[in-house]
This record gives structure tokens, sequence and C-alpha cells, in this order.
């Protein structure tokens, strides 16, 4: 089983990206690099290189199933990925999730669970 200890957060709303960031920063100790649009992740993701990939799936610009196809497509990264979004963009969207992503968290979430589900989701994707 892989350990996660970074991740790689593609959140467009800033509120969001805070609350998530003292989840898994502060309350889950993993090192998170937090990126506002897939385009930014896209040029960030292979330096870093995670262990986990949580995306919005709804953003302006590239949606987190195109950030995550890109990611699969031009880069050898190849980490389990997340997605985070509303109940009905998941409704919407299920057949993305469950070929491309280990899971999703829908929001609102609980930043106190939120390292642990992550974590969570990996194991069950390695095994």
């Amino acid at each position: 089983m892989t350990e996660i200890r970074k991740i790689l957060h593609v959140e467009d709303d800033p509120d969001i990206r805070e609350i998530a960031y003292l989840a898994l920063a502060e309350l889950g100790g993993l090192e998170v690099l937090q990126c506002a649009d897939g385009a930014d992740a896209l040029a960030k993701v292979e330096d870093f290189a995670p262990d986990l990939i949580l995306l919005d799936m709804m953003m302006p610009g590239m949606t987190g199933v195109e950030t995550l196809q890109a990611i699969r497509a031009q880069t050898a990264v190849d980490a389990p990925a997340v997605f985070m979004t509303s109940k009905n963009v998941a409704t919407e969207h299920q057949d993305d999730i469950k070929t491309l992503a280990v899971g999703a968290i829908q929001k609102p979430f609980d930043p106190v669970a939120l390292p642990d589900q992550l974590r969570a989701m990996a194991a069950n994707a390695t095994g």
C-alpha cells in the first residue's frame, strides 16, 4: 500500500482551498500543493510528484475531468485521483468518477475527516 504524503489539490474557490489546506496540511500532516486551475496544475504536477490528486470537478477553463485527462496524457504522473464536487455534479458525472478516479468527496466536506477519507480511498485503490 502506498502511503499518501503529498497531495496536489486543484480548486478554483479560494475559500475551499484554504479550508482544504488547513485540513490536509495542519490536521493531516500532509504536504499540499494547491493550484487554482487545471493549467497551473498541469504545469506543476510532474515536479511535485503527488501521491494523490484531489480535483474540483467544475472549474472555469479546464474541468477536473479535463485536467486529470491532460495530466495522464501529458505527464508520467499516475497518482490516484479523487474528485471533490456537489452531489448533483457527482450524479451527472458518475461514469467519469468511476473510470478516472478512486472516489469522490461531496461538498460541503468535513475538514476533520478529509485526510482520513483520502487515505482510505487511496488504500482501496492500491489494494
